[in-house]
């Protein structure tokens, strides 16, 4: 459900986001943000450079909002990224389209873009660093059949 009010027994003090955005940290920031960019047809909203360094990218999507952060190295450089998580990002546009444009730029679809059990169409792809991506329509408007 679709609603800014708790649900019945729900807190008070429940949260009511209005919005989501995903940081990722990656091993090669200007490559990650090339890649959002060109493939997935992100905006670049601010960089953040420190002794001529790419060290931050803010990008955006539409509405969708992606902060790319460059990996310093202490926990391991080589290490596993985006394990056990996905980031949804839903649009309006077709959904075909976007996914045979992300070919085109050189991307490679995890799975062809598919319909849902709840009427949504998606497809899913990794980023250069193994960030798992799901594109999806939006969920068409429950129908209101009166009796």
């Amino acid at each position: 459900m679709n609603t800014n009010k708790p649900e019945p027994g729900a807190s008070t003090d429940s949260l009511i986001g209005t919005s989501l955005s995903a940081s990722f940290t990656v091993k090669d920031a200007r490559a990650s943000m090339v890649w959002y960019r060109d493939v997935l047809g992100f905006t670049v909203e601010m960089q953040v450079e420190r002794e001529g360094e790419l060290r931050a990218v803010s990008m955006a999507g539409g509405s969708a909002k992606i902060l790319l952060s460059q990996d310093n190295g202490a926990k391991g450089i080589v290490r596993q990224k985006g394990v056990g998580m996905s980031v949804q990002i839903t649009t309006a546009q077709n959904i075909d389209a976007i996914a045979a444009r992300i070919k085109a730029a050189g991307g490679r679809l995890e799975a062809e873009p598919a319909d849902t059990p709840w009427g949504s169409r998606v497809f899913r792809l990794h980023d250069p660093d193994g960030f798992k991506l799901v594109i999806s329509s939006e969920r068409p408007a429950p129908s209101t059949t009166q009796s």
